[in-house]
């Protein structure tokens, strides 16, 4: 039984193989095998992806077997990973080199090739996404021949491969632009809604990272403000991390979820008693360990890439649009920033970007409020997210993306008989 499911159990797979690859020999072997067959093969990671992506129809490549840093340039500060390894694993490995990411999402699960494929980012308006920290891809390609590409090497492939999507090849080793680790000065507490949004523009200027999450039905925002400092480490306690995270963010929150779930109408006092109990908290810590923080409760999601601009805009209408849905919303609403990007799929590619992320507990209607939301979206010319839920096809995403076709023709070349391709990929560029 080979039956796959993602994280959220929005997409299940049942390849007739599962190939768990411990070289990049394996990977050949496993890609040259299915080409000579005409079967379909796809990597796998840890299946963080909301959407299809990572479905394999026949031959699935389980990257779990290839991981770890493979080399270190301690005088460039460059590491070369392999591409199953998770983030939550690289970032304990840069600790340990004394270095560390540029910036970093909220979740550590996912495997570098997947965050790579997808264009995972975090937040900060003088950065961008993980895929701007790439200076070398390796790939294996349809054909088997193992393949390096970077800015000064086949840049067209490289300039598609930093957000590829898994149609271009089988990513291997991701070398990644580090620096030496830093700490940083975390201020997490609620502010009237109102006056978040007032200051949006100054806030995401003058912090370095900055997101803040809205509880429908409440008047408060949980803001985060991540700035770095020359500060020595002063972390949260072992005992208020496990209350703060682990109690009340995970148990305590997942509980209330369950309660919505089971009785719909207690929903909007919920979320304002949840918006009310919020609570501050100041600490100083390794980036990693700021960034990033686990999350217990099980949620689908949609997340758009505006321009920085039209946010505002973008959450007016979110705010109206919450009211009048049939189903209510019992998770928050995350909203990021970046900066403007090169990459030709990034959500970011030629413009500074707002993020916004809309989320519902598992088991509770979504469909209405996801569709309205991307009605919103697509208002602004919103990018979804490769990895999180939504409906758009080849069409209308080459009206966002100048690069769109230029992606498709470097596919074309490197995988001309879609060997790499399944259902999703088949919807988002056109075959």
């Amino acid at each position: 039984m080979n039956r796959w499911t993602n994280w959220a159990g929005t997409a299940t797979a049942d390849p007739r193989r599962v190939h768990t690859p411990r070289s990049v020999g394996d990977i050949v072997e496993v890609v040259t095998g299915a080409a000579a067959e005409d079967r379909r093969v796809h990597a796998r990671g840890s299946g963080h992806s909301f959407t299809p992506i990572a479905v394999a129809e026949t031959d699935a490549i389980d990257l779990t077997g290839w991981t770890g840093i493979a080399a270190v340039d301690a005088g460039k500060h460059r590491v070369t990973v392999r591409s199953g390894t998770t983030l939550r694993r690289l970032n304990a490995e840069l600790d340990a080199l004394g270095l560390a990411m540029t910036n970093l999402g909220d979740i550590d699960a996912q495997t570098i090739a997947g965050a790579v494929s997808t264009g995972t980012h975090g937040t900060g308006a003088r950065y961008g996404g993980l895929a701007t920290q790439i200076v070398q891809l390796e790939l294996v390609l349809a054909d088997g021949s193992i393949v390096t590409c970077s800015a000064g090497e086949r840049p067209e492939l490289f300039n598609a491969a930093r957000v590829g999507l898994g149609a271009l090849g089988v990513i291997t080793l991701v070398t990644l632009q580090c620096e030496p680790s830093y700490v940083l000065s975390a201020q997490e507490r609620p502010e009237p809604l109102e006056q978040v949004l007032e200051g949006f523009d100054e806030f995401a200027r003058d912090n370095d990272h900055f997101e803040f999450y809205w509880f429908p039905y409440g008047r408060n925002a949980l803001v985060k403000r991540n700035n770095r400092t020359e500060s020595e480490r002063a972390p949260l306690s072992r005992l208020r991390q496990f209350v703060d995270y682990e109690i009340m963010e995970n148990f305590a929150f997942g509980t209330l979820c369950r309660i919505g779930r089971t009785v719909p109408r207690l929903v909007p006092p919920l979320g304002k008693f949840a918006s009310a109990a919020l609570s501050a908290r100041e600490y100083r810590d390794i980036s990693h360990r700021v960034f990033v923080t686990h999350r217990g409760v099980r949620f689908v999601e949609s997340e758009f890439a505006v321009p920085h601009d039209s946010v505002q805009h973008v959450l007016a209408e979110l705010r109206a649009l919450v009211p009048r849905l049939e189903s209510p919303v019992a998770f928050p609403v995350e909203v990021r920033v970046a900066a403007a990007d090169d990459i030709w799929l990034s959500t970011a590619q030629g413009r500074n970007s707002a993020y916004v992320a809309i989320h519902q507990f598992t088991g509770m209607p979504y469909l209405e409020y996801f569709a309205s939301f991307a009605a919103i979206a697509a208002e602004v010319g919103g990018r979804p997210h490769w990895g999180k839920m939504h409906n758009l096809d080849a069409g209308e995403l080459r009206k966002l993306y100048p690069h769109f076709d230029d992606f498709r023709r470097v596919r074309d070349e490197v995988d001309p008989a879609g060997v790499f391709s399944n259902p999703y990929l088949a919807r988002v560029l056109g075959r």
